[in-house]
């Protein structure tokens, strides 16, 4: 598999890593879309929001309370979350991962 993010996670490919746990890695967008724009990747391969099942709902309920534990290290106020679903919404890795975007100290996007 030549998935980038599955590189990321192994370490043979460089990324600036906000957090990690056993399950998670968190790093910065390469392009970011907003000031504060991390990526939240489950270290599953799991290819899209569309290919979950029954099995992942608790992988899905902690990519959510990831997202929170960070927006919280990071003191933001306020922030979006988004998970792109197929290329028609977006998703450009094929590695389910979620963005959490924020304003900056001066609350500008």
């Amino acid at each position: 598999m030549d998935c980038i993010f599955c590189k990321i996670i192994k370490k043979e490919e460089p990324a600036e890593i906000v957090y990690e746990n056993e399950n998670f890695i968190v790093i910065k967008d390469i392009k970011p879309k907003a000031p504060v724009h991390l990526l939240v990747i489950p270290k599953t391969h799991i290819f899209s929001l569309k290919d979950i099942k029954e099995k992942d709902k608790e992988l899905m309920g902690e990519l959510i309370l990831t997202s929170q534990k960070v927006a919280s290290q990071k003191k933001l106020k306020g922030y979006k979350l988004l998970i792109n679903v197929g290329r028609e919404g977006g998703q450009i890795i094929d590695h389910l991962h979620l963005h959490l975007l924020a304003k900056d100290i001066n609350n500008k996007f």
